[in-house]
């Protein structure tokens, strides 16, 4: 494997840190006496992050280059693990350093996805980008396991910071030195360019089917933990974030292997359906199943989670190859819906009860399970020419 590609994966498994905050909220729950709308600040700050700062660093990315922008992300989202690592005395300190990782985390995302297309062939970006998430999936799976190693140890959980914070100091010292070829744009984006790609009807639904689904994921990264804490009874600082995040990222590693293995035949809208119909089980698996069955859903949620991101995207970048720049900073800031999704889901389960909560993600994947439906009747020959 080359040296610039291995980087640009490094960063990948970084940006999987910041998917720790959904296994923070519970914890927050006790530490803190908090509410749960309270605690779906944890996941609204850094989302929040994605929403006000993609566009402009999709701008930043076109006009210095998309490796500066990596570096900025790296430094930013060190700082923000080394805060809570020296002082962590209230609920608002902690969500600051959430908002801090949550910028540095949209640097690296507008910045990540397109150049990893620009090492990539053309022909695979929808395979690589799927092995890309599975790094990013390791990422996530340290936080969860991470956090129950350290408190059963007998050490605080906020330990977990300072290893994240000097990893990512490590991966900067690494990237710096790395020659990575840049497509570079035939003019710097602009804010009104950017937002004329949503006048695409085509472009506006994925982007909308972005929103929703990140949305999802947080929310069920967010609520996971506190479902199986207060329905089936787990310990909230380590079976019920093992069993919950925990297994849910391992399960996302297992399938973006598997992603990347059947979108070599596949076509990417027929594998993107089929997703849809699996993670909507899963979701009902989980509200209505036992202890047994509720573990086996976040598992089947993981494995169905996994690869609907990527294959959206890269569908995305295919009907704009020459403005992936703008389309991934429109892209990062659908992440914000990982802001509003979670919070809908805390005022159900504050109001009606925390198992009732994954309505919101299920009403989501009626919507994917659409979309993608929509686009196999549509173009067929389309899709069959994105297979992998």
């Amino acid at each position: 494997m080359r040296f610039p590609v291995l980087v640009i994966l490094l960063t990948f498994f970084v940006m999987g840190f910041g998917d720790m905050r959904g296994s923070l909220v519970g914890i927050a729950k006790e530490m803190f006496n908090i509410t749960s709308s309270q605690g779906a600040l944890i996941p609204f700050f850094g989302a929040a992050a994605f929403g006000v700062f993609a566009l402009p660093a999709g701008i930043l990315a076109s006009r210095f280059g998309k490796k500066h922008l990596m570096v900025l992300g790296l430094l930013l989202t060190a700082a923000g693990h080394a805060l809570p690592s020296l002082w962590l005395g209230s609920y608002s300190q902690l969500l600051g350093a959430i908002f801090l990782i949550g910028i540095g985390m949209t640097c690296l995302l507008v910045a990540g996805n397109p150049l990893l297309r620009d090492v990539t062939a053309p022909d695979r970006f929808a395979r690589d980008l799927t092995f890309a998430q599975f790094i990013k999936s390791l990422g996530s799976i340290c936080g969860p396991y991470l956090i129950a190693l350290i408190v059963a140890r007998g050490y605080a959980w906020q330990g977990v910071f300072p290893l994240f914070a000097l990893f990512a100091l490590a991966t900067c010292l690494a990237l710096v030195p790395a020659r990575i070829p840049e497509s570079i744009p035939l003019r710097p984006a602009t804010l009104g360019a950017i937002f004329r790609l949503l006048k695409d009807r085509t472009i506006l639904a994925r982007i909308l089917g972005i929103f929703l689904f990140v949305g999802s994921e947080m929310g069920l990264n967010t609520w996971l933990s506190v479902h199986l804490w207060l329905v089936h009874g787990m310990s909230i600082e380590v079976d019920a974030i093992r069993f919950g995040q925990g297994l849910f990222w391992a399960a996302q590693g297992v399938g973006r292997i598997l992603g990347t293995i059947l979108l070599t035949w596949v076509p990417a809208r027929h594998f993107l359906f089929a997703c849809a119909l699996a993670g909507l089980g899963g979701l009902a698996g989980l509200m209505v199943g036992g202890r047994i069955v509720a573990v086996t859903a976040v598992v089947l949620c993981g494995m169905s989670f996994a690869n609907i991101w990527p294959t959206l995207f890269a569908l995305l970048l295919e009907s704009r190859p020459r403005q992936a720049t703008e389309l991934s900073g429109l892209t990062v800031m659908a992440n914000a819906g990982g802001a509003l999704l979670p919070a809908l889901m805390g005022v159900i389960a504050d109001r009606v009860a925390v198992t009732w909560c994954f309505l919101v993600p299920a009403a989501t994947f009626l919507y994917l399970i659409v979309l993608a439906g929509a686009g196999l009747r549509r173009s067929p020959r389309l899709a069959k020419s994105l297979s992998r």
